[in-house]
């Protein structure tokens, strides 16, 4: 791990692979249970105690919140994959701090979000104490992050954050999501933050020497274009995606009915 105190940049090892990208791509979160120690949560607990407000923005400033949750390995590690070297720390702090029992919230997309190939960012929640189904964790829908939706939408399918304490949620800031309902006594705190690209997109994470850009699963109608033109943007060669639309590459890319590869697949391989 290599920390500038004087940029607020890191940089580490990547730890996700070519189909782990792409994954994260296509669904727009990664979980990572449990794994802020139990220490660090207590602590984060009792600072959230002592600054009951909605951006606890000095914790930020903490050397043990630093080293323990903001660089912790499998967080860092995640995040470089995706936003490349030389990773921004965190200006703001957000803690939605929920006082049980509470009707849900409705489905939203965060302020100002911006839809397309580009990752410059990625949005992280952390839950220090355990957070079940009845005390209303966030509930996100997986794939929403590709497109604006209207707020007044009802929709089904959403995937419901309860999780252990020391559980890290990886997202896309667009994500559609929401609080959901709680239905018992008690406050819930969820900590909220964002780290920042600030060097051009390359495929620099864990490379698969077998992983086939051609054959990759890309996803269905709707989205295949959209996940496949992020993926090409994060490998650098955004500006090279191209799709002919239909039945052609990138949605068909992995059909298991197919008897031949797709057509529109860029032609030559691929030089990242």
């Amino acid at each position: 791990m290599k920390l500038d105190k004087e940029t607020r940049t890191f940089d580490c090892d990547p730890t996700l692979t070519d189909s782990q990208v792409l994954e994260f791509c296509s669904h727009g979160a990664i979980v990572l249970e449990s794994v802020i120690p139990d220490a660090i949560n207590q602590r984060t607990d009792e600072y959230l105690v002592e600054h009951p407000t909605g951006e606890p923005s000095t914790i930020i400033l903490e050397d043990w919140f630093l080293e323990n949750v903001l660089l912790h390995p499998q967080v860092a590690g995640a995040v470089r994959s995706i936003l490349g070297r030389n990773v921004g720390l965190p200006v703001l702090m957000s803690n939605h701090r929920a006082k049980c029992p509470a009707p849900a919230q409705g489905w939203h997309h965060d302020g100002d979000s911006v839809f397309g190939p580009e990752v410059n960012y990625l949005q992280v929640f952390y839950y220090p104490k355990d957070v079940t189904p009845e005390m209303g964790p966030t509930e996100i829908l997986p794939g929403s992050h590709l497109a604006p939706t209207g707020r007044d939408i009802a929709w089904r399918g959403g995937r419901l954050m309860d999780s252990p304490a020391g559980t890290v949620f990886i997202t896309m800031y667009p994500i559609l999501h929401r609080k959901g309902e709680s239905t018992v006594e008690g406050i819930r705190n969820m900590l909220k933050w964002s780290y920042w690209r600030t060097v051009p997109p390359q495929r620099d994470w864990v490379v698969e020497p077998d992983f086939d850009f051609h054959t990759a699963n890309y996803g269905g109608h709707g989205t295949a274009k959209l996940v496949a033109h992020k993926f090409f943007w994060l490998c650098g060669n955004g500006d090279g995606f191209r799709t002919m639309g239909g039945q052609a590459w990138p949605y068909s890319g992995s059909q298991a009915n197919q008897i031949q590869k797709s057509y529109g697949f860029p032609s030559g391989p691929p030089q990242w």
